[in-house]
């Protein structure tokens, strides 16, 4: 299994250090000298960990000045490959396990395409409720493939995010993905969910999001309540 990069784990403690509030908005992160000095890394690692965090739009690099930290962004990042965590701020994002992660077989009518190996192995199977500053904004239903994911099960999920645990226990990035989305009435039971009257539009995505580890894909399928948020990402 592969090793995660050094430049990966300086991006994400500075990135953990920035959505908790550690460096707060408009503060300088330490130099590149610093950085290198604090983390025993060369000058490129510690570049490449700070160009991610400008393409997440958590700093800005300003000649002279260094690397000032952005306020997160307020759009909900279910599109981002980073994770809603990262994109929104675990200060604004609180996720309540309705269905803790159990085995069992993929649906029938599955959406999407699986591998052998996927149908062979049956999935993991949880469900989230995500609230933004208090109010739920989106329900999620996850399935994962029950391949090499020891442990998983018994892992706590609440107010945790998904992608980095799959990222820092289990060295699975991300990588890309596909996904359909649709407005609809809000059906009965997710209206209940989402405290929103029936019927009201609701965002419908039903998403694959494929990984580093080959043949592993992530699978979603996510009802959004965008009345008073956009999304946005980069895939």
């Amino acid at each position: 299994m592969s090793q995660t990069p050094q430049y990966r784990k300086l991006y994400e403690l500075l990135r953990k250090h920035i959505l908790s509030g550690v460096y707060e908005e408009g503060s300088l992160l330490p130099s590149e000298n610093e950085l290198c000095a604090v983390h025993n890394l060369t000058r490129p690692t510690v570049r490449q960990a700070l160009d991610s965090l400008v393409r997440d739009d958590l700093i800005q690099k300003k000649k002279g000045k260094g690397s000032i930290v952005r306020k997160p962004p307020q759009s909900i990042g279910i599109l981002s490959v980073s994770g809603t965590a990262s994109a929104i701020g675990s200060r604004y994002l609180k996720t309540e396990i309705l269905q803790k992660p159990v085995i069992r077989p993929w649906d029938e009518n599955f959406p999407f395409e699986l591998t052998e190996a996927e149908k062979e192995s049956g999935c993991i199977y949880m469900e989230r409720l995500r609230y933004v500053e208090g109010v739920p904004v989106f329900y999620d239903i996850n399935h994962l493939p029950n391949l090499n994911l020891p442990r998983f099960t018994g892992r706590t999920f609440q107010n945790k995010s998904l992608f980095e645990i799959l990222r820092n226990q289990y060295q699975i990035e991300i990588t890309g993905g596909e996904q359909r989305l649709k407005a609809i009435g809000c059906p009965d039971t997710i209206a209940a969910i989402l405290n929103v009257k029936k019927g009201e539009p609701v965002l419908y995505l039903q998403r694959k999001l494929t990984t580093n580890r080959d043949g592993f894909s992530i699978y979603s399928t996510i009802w959004f309540n965008s009345m008073n948020h956009t999304i946005y990402g980069r895939f």
